[in-house]
């Protein structure tokens, strides 16, 4: 069973010294399913890391290649995602109210889904892989190298999208461990292929030894290879996960369109697909003007970026719990529960994020200068990091508050205030200040942290006004 089903009762509200017991309970049981969580998003960031650093170690033009095209995948990504925020909510739910079968039915429909954005999302990527380049203002000296890497990175579209969808099946059922086991295994199987398809046939040292090692030598369409070649074992290993699941198989189950479920599913989904697909659109346009500016830009961006999603691990690492523990306590309707996960998710996320981003200021420094030799792209690099590291509390706040919204299905919110502050402050502030005004990366990442506090305000007024709960009525004040 999931591990919010494995929860004694909760004490009556109404017994003061029983309270402590309650925070300390809901703590243990938010870390359970956190962690696991964390830790794949983790080993997920440092295989970026390795990658970042082999394909750095071939040069800054091979680097820009491989980050040009990087927000469209975020494009992607996140728009599969928002299809499976949606049977979250569901999944979630109906396990709160104790309506497994319901689940499992959701689960089924979640299978059919991933056929169908599977198989479109792979056509479409292999048919557009020649002019992505071109849309994103990529260098023409590296257009050719760029197209090659995205072709062969989204050709298996189809496992990639099974990783994502059923990683969220299992996840709103309780079970992070299993997404977090199959991506250590991606992610060592990127990293064992990066180094024998990327570089030629070598002589390494081994303490005394000195060794022979075979290689490809394919530089970055080695790279790209290798992220192909993982994310296809990665797919088929979370499918088989997911067929023998104790609690969420889809086993004995029909996998014809079920409307009953699709409809709130979706229902769901959509404003989150609207949001995310807005969203990284943004990120695509904001990435293309960044490139733009030139190599050393795109480079330092690239990087940065890299570096940057380490110190987020915390944050939605904690919003996957918020939004399957939101879910569950929706679904049973429990709303003193629902009032207790913020008083415990909300201090804990400020903190994490607070040490985080104090750590990503102090290293920005060492960490730019894993991925590059270049000292103009070191200091813009180290700029734009010690900026973003001040905002990432606020930012933080915001995906808590997102993530139970998302949890209990109220995404329309979100998505109205994320295109706004994408497109009226990051876009339009972005273009005034590299297009018109002839200004870098800095002012870029400026317009970038603006859109972050304004989330910031966003998400603080929807929590004081209980927007964020949809059982704010039924919260006992005593």
């Amino acid at each position: 069973m999931g591990i919010f089903m494995k929860q004694a009762p909760l004490p009556e509200s109404n017994k003061p010294a029983e309270k402590k017991w309650i925070d300390r309970g809901m703590l243990m049981t938010i870390l359970a399913l956190a962690w696991p969580t964390m830790l794949e998003q983790f080993m997920q960031t440092a295989v970026q890391y390795i990658d970042t650093a082999m394909v750095g170690s071939l040069g800054t033009r091979a680097m820009a290649a491989v980050g040009s095209t990087g927000t469209v995948n975020w494009l992607i990504g996140s728009t599969i995602s928002a299809v499976g925020v949606g049977f979250l909510a569901y999944i979630a739910k109906a396990f709160g109210a104790g309506e497994e079968t319901a689940a499992k039915r959701a689960v089924s429909q979640a299978v059919l889904i991933t056929l169908i954005l599977g198989i479109f999302f792979t056509a479409v990527t292999v048919s557009l892989s020649g002019m992505v380049p071109v849309w994103m203002q990529v260098d023409v000296n590296i257009r050719e190298m760029a197209s090659q890497y995205f072709l062969i990175l989204y050709l298996p579209m189809l496992p990639r999208t099974a990783s994502i969808i059923f990683g969220t099946v299992l996840r709103s059922a309780g079970d992070t461990k299993s997404p977090m086991k199959i991506g250590v295994l991606v992610n060592l199987i990127n990293v064992v292929l990066n180094f024998l398809l990327i570089y030629p046939a070598r002589e390494i040292s081994l303490f005394s030894l000195r060794l022979q090692v075979w290689g490809a030598g394919l530089g970055v369409i080695g790279a790209a290879a290798a992220s192909a070649i993982a994310f296809t074992a990665g797919g088929i290993c979370i499918t088989y996960v997911l067929w023998k699941h104790p609690v969420v198989s889809p086993r004995g189950q029909g996998f014809s369109p079920d409307m009953q479920i699709l409809r709130p599913c979706l229902k769901v989904a959509f404003p989150n697909m609207l949001q995310r697909f807005g969203t990284s659109l943004g990120y695509v346009a904001f990435a293309a003007m960044i490139n733009s500016l030139g190599e050393t830009s795109t480079a330092a961006h690239t990087i940065a970026n890299t570096v940057e999603s380490a110190f987020y691990i915390p944050g939605y690492g904690m919003q996957t719990a918020a939004a399957t523990l939101a879910g569950n306590a929706y679904g049973a309707r429990d709303g003193r529960r629902m009032k207790d996960l913020a008083s415990v998710f909300i201090p804990l996320e400020m903190i994490l994020m607070i040490c985080s981003g104090a750590c990503l200021f102090f290293t920005a420094p060492g960490l730019m200068r894993l991925f590059s030799a270049s000292d103009e792209v070191i200091r813009l690099g180290t700029s734009v990091l010690r900026m973003v590291a001040v905002s990432e509390p606020f930012y933080g706040f915001s995906i808590i508050i997102e993530g139970f919204m998302m949890g209990v299905g109220r995404t329309k919110t979100p998505f109205v205030y994320n295109i706004t502050g994408m497109w009226l402050v990051r876009i339009v502030g972005t273009f005034i200040c590299t297009q018109l005004l002839g200004l870098g990366l800095i002012f870029a990442w400026a317009c970038m942290i603006a859109h972050n506090l304004l989330l910031f305000v966003l998400f603080f007024i929807c929590y004081v006004r209980g927007v964020w709960n949809p059982l704010s009525t039924s919260v006992q004040t005593g």
